[in-house]
């Protein structure tokens, strides 16, 4: 089979490669993402919910459900899916991610099918999920729009989406780059490209040239005072997440 055009860009591929053993460090590199972790899966988990009527009182409210978390890097989002009983695959262009997520797993029991891979290429391969979570990954690719179409054409009819990054403006160039990179040096000089980034309104925008139907998108709020993320309906102004559908 052909391979797929790919959206990838190989340096921002280098960049998490370099510090693909740190992913479950919950001081290293990546504590950005796990002090976010409980916010985006609040949002994830209430979304998949009210999306296919499931109780998330109930043991495993995902069951029968199969979702593909695109750039899943060590498993921080495909590890809580399993727990709640869905059938989850992993992939990430990086492949010094793919062992780290693999024996986080086995260490906690988890059954998750991890590939070395990209969205164009799972596409082009037939693959359809139900759910697919594309979470900070798209302000790193190459070719947006190309990237979102794979997205979709990997989701079934009536498939969930949910996508977050990070805004550009000035607030975010403050805190994702000066503040996480030069001054708390959470992450290494140059993890992000301020121009890369996408504002609410070019996100919809690229959804909609994708063929996906937006349908809700809300802020993760900081507050520096007691170092913790919320949702927010108004405040979009540096990471935030949406949902959309394929009609």
């Amino acid at each position: 089979m052909q391979t797929a055009q790919s959206t990838i860009d190989p340096q921002e591929i280098a960049k998490f490669e370099a510090m693909a053993a740190e992913w479950w460090d919950l001081e290293g590199k990546f504590k950005p993402l796990h002090m976010l972790n409980p916010c985006r899966l609040d949002y994830i988990t209430s979304q998949i919910a009210a999306e296919f009527a499931r109780d998330l009182d109930q043991p495993k409210p995902f069951e029968g459900l199969r979702i593909l978390d695109i750039g899943c890097g060590g498993g921080l989002l495909c590890e809580p899916m399993a727990r709640l009983g869905a059938t989850v695959v992993g992939v990430d262009a990086a492949p010094r991610n793919i062992p780290v997520a693999q024996v986080h797993a086995e260490q906690s029991g988890l059954t998750i099918d991890y590939r070395v891979g990209t969205a164009e290429d799972m596409a082009a391969a037939g693959e359809q999920f139900d759910v697919v979570l594309n979470m900070e990954v798209v302000e790193h690719v190459a070719e947006p729009l190309g990237y979102l179409t794979a997205c979709r054409m990997l989701l079934k009819p009536g498939g969930l989406h949910i996508c977050s990054t990070i805004n550009r403006n000035p607030k975010s160039f403050a805190m994702a780059i000066v503040g996480a990179e030069w001054v708390m040096r959470w992450l290494p000089k140059g993890t992000h490209d301020w121009a890369k980034f996408i504002t609410p309104d070019e996100l919809f925008s690229l959804l909609q040239k994708a063929g996906l139907d937006p349908v809700d998108r809300k802020g993760f709020q900081f507050n520096p005072i007691n170092w913790s993320w919320r949702l927010s309906d108004r405040d979009l102004s540096v990471n935030y997440v949406t949902a959309s559908t394929k009609p």
